[in-house]
């Protein structure tokens, strides 16, 4: 009976590992995803700027890309940030 009890302990072990095993890689996946959005959204911003800086300004990039001007706002502080070195707007907007 002692083998018996073993085996299942062993086969429960082995069930939580699998389990662990896919949360962690789960897990894994959000982050490269995470760095991702932000990597994307650093360069998005730097469009947006560029796109206000031959628009005039937001109001006039809102209408031509057809985005809002808040939008256009966060992006253009998330490139401020960026090019200050501090990187807070993309932390900022990931965790939005």
């Amino acid at each position: 009976m002692t083998v018996q009890n073993a085996e299942k302990t062993l086969s429960r072990k082995q069930r939580l590992q699998e389990k662990q095993r896919r949360q962690l890689a789960v897990v894994d996946t959000v982050d490269k995803a995470e760095v991702k959005v932000r990597k994307a959204e650093a360069e998005l911003a730097v469009a947006v700027t560029e796109a206000v800086q031959m628009f005039g300004d937001e109001q006039a990039a809102s209408e031509a890309l057809d985005m809002s001007v808040e939008a256009i706002g966060r992006f253009l502080r998330m490139a401020q940030d960026e090019a200050a070195g501090t990187g807070e707007g993309a932390e900022v907007t990931a965790q939005s």
